[in-house]
């Protein structure tokens, strides 16, 4: 009987996912491909820290933009490699391409946040643009999101560049954002509040209003976040701008990371910040395992039953047809998104493991967070205190 009832609950949890991703994917649209040219400036920010693979060709796409105001400012975030000689080379070839001045690393701020906002601080332009190093984006990139964030009325407006993978681990872990973002907020609410808990962006690809930044405070107001895509809608809206979200899988693109362990490590850093507290940790896992686990392992127990009758008890009948109801949802839900998203069949077939391992990758970022672990690219996050542990200091 429990199990029935949980199985109800978890029915309804999978169509309400389904339908508020059909929802949200309707108003999701791309750029206008004949967006008119404008004559305001933009400025693309690189923070850059060991992307000496990276750097040129992202640099390289950023200045060949059918947009004529771009330039491209370079923060290196204390290179170790040959970052810094790719970066004199870029520089000396063009007046569009510049290094930005840099200082030391204060105590406090996580790198990448302090990258950002010298460059956002530094830079002349009306827009800024803030892509990672291993984003490349499309020669009318530029071009189409600025008008979008005019249509939009945006004064910061983000984008999830088009994810390459390319091992089974990032086919399973990356387009879990997708299912995220699209199965729980309203994009509706987004468009018509300023709730600061309403939004999100992706830190790969922010395009800013450089007057609406400044006076949000920049990222100076996230400097102890590794969650920029979460933290930095949230500071416009507080301040009173507009932030939104468009659909600029055709306009930008990027491999997040290579392999399993980078993967891991890499959504590990901050999957637990973008949740902020452990209660909403407890219920997000319960949603998922009640929603979009549990009718795949009582369908796996039917056909184990099936499979070695009399050995294994059968479950009710009413518990399978659930399940069996259930898990096309499912399937339904991950075969839009994955076609929208060019993800392949890979994250549809293996929903329910997919949904494991973002879980797991949740709680062990969690436990990073208690010990005070959370790093990335050779730094670690600044100190904090534990929200279960007050006595415990995160060490940097």
């Amino acid at each position: 009987m429990i199990v029935i009832v949980l199985l109800w609950l978890g029915l309804s949890i999978a169509a309400g996912a389904l339908a508020m991703t059909i929802w949200n994917l309707s108003l999701y649209r791309r750029a206008s491909v004949g967006a008119p040219a404008r004559s305001e400036t933009v400025t693309v920010c690189v923070p850059a820290r060991n992307e000496e693979r990276n750097l040129e060709a992202c640099v390289r796409a950023a200045l060949a933009q059918d947009h004529a105001a771009v330039s491209v400012l370079v923060y290196d975030d204390g290179s170790t490699d040959d970052t810094p000689a790719v970066l004199a080379k870029l520089c000396r070839e063009g007046a569009r391409v510049e290094a930005c001045p840099v200082r030391p690393h204060p105590p406090g701020w996580v790198g990448k946040q302090f990258a950002c906002d010298q460059m956002g601080r530094h830079a002349r332009a009306d827009w800024l643009l803030f892509i990672d190093a291993d984003v490349r984006l499309a020669p009318d990139c530029v071009r189409r999101t600025l008008d979008a964030a005019h249509a939009l009325r945006a004064d910061l407006l983000s984008t999830f560049p088009r994810q390459v993978t390319g091992t089974m681990a990032e086919r399973l872990l990356v387009p879990m954002i997708h299912f995220i973002l699209f199965s729980y907020l309203p994009f509706v609410r987004m468009r018509r509040t300023t709730d600061p808990a309403a939004s999100a962006a992706c830190g790969q690809f922010v395009l800013a209003r450089r007057e609406a930044y400044l006076a949000a405070g920049g990222h100076g107001a996230v400097r102890d976040s590794m969650h920029d895509g979460v933290k930095l809608p949230r500071v416009f809206r507080r301040a009173g701008f507009r932030t939104d979200l468009f659909d600029g899988t055709d306009l930008a693109w990027c491999r997040m990371y290579e392999g399993l362990r980078a993967a891991w490590r890499g959504f590990a850093k901050n999957a637990y910040e973008g949740l902020g507290s452990p209660a909403l940790l407890l219920f997000l896992t319960a949603l998922h395992l009640l929603g979009h686990v549990l009718p795949w392992g009582v369908l796996a127990w039917a056909a184990l039953a099936a499979i070695a009758p009399g050995q294994i008890a059968v479950p009710a009948t009413m518990a399978v047809a659930l399940a069996a109801v259930a898990a096309p949802v499912h399937v339904v839900q991950r075969a839009v998104l994955a076609r929208r998203f060019s993800q392949g069949v890979l994250p549809v077939a293996l929903h329910p493991v997919g949904v494991l391992m973002m879980t797991g990758v949740q709680w062990y970022s969690l436990w990073l967070h208690v010990r005070g672990r959370r790093a990335w690219r050779g730094r670690a996050a600044p100190a904090v205190h534990s929200p279960l542990a007050p006595s415990e200091v995160a060490r940097s």
